[in-house]
């Protein structure tokens, strides 16, 4: 197993656990709603604090269900998963297409000194090199041929 798979393997074991520990250790029992959401638990200390408070602020839109109100916070939570994962998709592109690049400039510079150490003119050579790859089917250009 490589070091990256056994590394995976210990993150995705960390989260399992941090997921089903509390429920095997009961944690929460004693409590109305063990797992109520930090809001609810800043309202309860709101109001045990300060009972005549009022809030500065209403909500804009206050769902009519606690499920229309789950699956609203769930369609938010996927999209910010998919705008994380676009932006992560993006990054590791650019970072292959330019480890690419690299790799071109670095085959195009070897290929210029095997031409310059065999005597030929760099300029006729790159000609020849053209010749070919057109006769192969592959376009020069500042893409590579991929467009």
């Amino acid at each position: 197993m490589s070091r990256d798979a056994r590394i995976n393997t210990l993150l995705l074991l960390l989260v399992a656990a941090l997921a089903v520990i509390p429920l095997a250790l009961g944690l929460g029992d004693h409590k109305e709603e063990p797992f109520a959401g930090a809001d609810g638990e800043a309202e309860t200390a709101i109001t045990e604090i300060a009972p005549d408070y009022e809030p500065w602020f209403s909500p804009l839109y206050e769902p009519p269900s606690g499920e229309i109100e789950s699956a609203l916070f769930a369609l938010q939570a996927a999209l910010g998963a998919g705008v994380l994962a676009y932006y992560f998709g993006l990054r590791r592109g650019r970072r292959q297409g330019e480890a690419r690049a690299r790799g071109r400039a670095v085959e195009q510079s070897e290929a210029r000194t095997r031409e310059q150490a065999a005597g030929q003119d760099p300029a006729q050579a790159r000609e020849q090199a053209a010749e070919q790859d057109s006769g192969a089917g592959v376009r020069p250009g500042a893409d590579g041929g991929r467009d």
